[in-house]
């Protein structure tokens, strides 16, 4: 695959949060809003050196492509759903979400007109770019997480919300676009349970006018408090909460809740969890054999468990990636963490990423 201005047999790199520095979650995260402020100020040079000190993790073990660890907030929540609803102008306060997986959290509430209200990515993709020379990876939560994360008192209808929050990525997106960002991620983890009817459209919209990075769309079933949350069938309804003991027949394999449906969507990479955590749903690829790759888009899939403390050995990676092999082919495959590695504490992650790296070392040696 095309990495910047290499190509790369395999590439590597991980999915989403990462430990913080404890010093930054500490302090100047709990006063840092995304804003751009001078560069002699504090929580712009501490920025810095938190961004620093999460690439070197990265470097040290050998990633391809080195991403920005979301480093907006101190926990999984603020850094995935509630840092976005602050820039987007909602109340933070509101009913608990209804989603089984996330029930612990509450929906933020719409009351005006949803827009970008500065910077999202743009700092930090700016503290990512100063920080490496490889190439780097901005990651977004999904516009259909956003929207059906909010208690709506303004919109008339799901659809228009989720297209308001969609023109306020959008608007983010083009400006990390222009840095020369050579990959952009939005993390769709609700997909797996249902697609709402807009979802494709939203997904679209929000990467339209990117021209420059190639957009990652990553597909897991959350990492928050255990997973998989629950698995409707086709009695239940979108934005149901589903009784697991209504369920008729067996639960659908990961890869077919999200393939083909996702095909339908602009994006050049799909990266499924796949294979560390959900290593017993590896036999959910053989619906890729029945739906193969449209042509340009490149298979990501997870190959570390990032919900266990115990670090993979080179060899357990290997294996795992030669198992993918079989359903993909070398040059349209890369591997990852297979989410998020904010649960568990940095030593173990920056363990877990020499694995990753020397695990895909040993297959790529065996493909020369």
């Amino acid at each position: 695959m095309r990495v910047g201005d290499r190509d790369i047999l395999i590439p590597t790199s991980m999915v989403g949060n990462y430990p913080n520095p404890r010093w930054w979650d500490a302090g100047p995260v709990r006063d840092w809003s995304g804003d751009q402020e001078p560069p002699d100020s504090f929580n712009a040079e501490a920025l810095g050196d938190a961004m620093g000190a999460l690439v070197a993790d990265q470097e040290r073990a050998g990633l391809d492509i080195i991403t920005d660890g979301r480093l907006q907030a101190d926990c999984y929540a603020d850094q995935a759903v509630y840092y976005y609803h602050r820039r987007l102008g909602l109340q933070m306060g509101g009913g608990y979400l209804g989603f089984p997986i996330y029930s612990r959290l509450h929906a933020s509430t719409v009351t005006s007109e949803i827009r970008r209200r500065g910077g999202m990515m743009v700092e930090q993709a700016r503290a990512l770019r100063r920080a490496t020379d490889k190439p780097i990876k901005v990651q977004y939560t999904g516009v259909q997480v956003l929207a059906q994360t909010m208690e709506d008192r303004f919109y008339p209808d799901p659809r228009a919300r989720a297209l308001a929050v969609a023109d306020a990525l959008n608007a983010d997106l083009r400006e990390v676009d222009r840095m020369g960002v050579e990959f952009i991620q939005l993390d769709e983890f609700t997909w797996p349970y249902f697609f709402e009817d807009w979802a494709i459209e939203a997904f679209d919209r929000v990467v339209e006018g990117v021209t420059n990075a190639k957009i990652i769309c990553h597909v897991c079933w959350g990492n928050w408090g255990g997973t998989p949350a629950y698995y409707p069938d086709e009695t239940a309804q979108a934005g149901e909460i589903f009784d697991l003991t209504e369920r008729r027949g067996e639960a659908p394999s990961a890869t077919a809740s999200v393939v083909p449906k996702s095909y339908e969507a602009r994006i050049d990479v799909l990266n499924l969890e796949s294979c560390g955590r959900r290593s017993d749903d590896l036999s959910g690829l053989d619906v890729m054999k029945n739906h193969p790759l449209p042509d340009g888009m490149v298979f990501w899939a997870g190959v570390i468990d990032v919900k266990s403390t115990i670090t993979e050995t080179a060899e357990q990676v290997a294996d795992r990636i030669h198992r993918l092999l079989e359903y993909i082919p070398a040059d349209r495959l890369g591997v990852t963490t297979d989410c998020g590695l904010p649960m568990i504490q940095r030593y173990i992650a920056q363990e877990k990423l020499h694995a990753l790296v020397a695990g895909t070392e040993l297959v790529r040696a065996s493909l020369r």
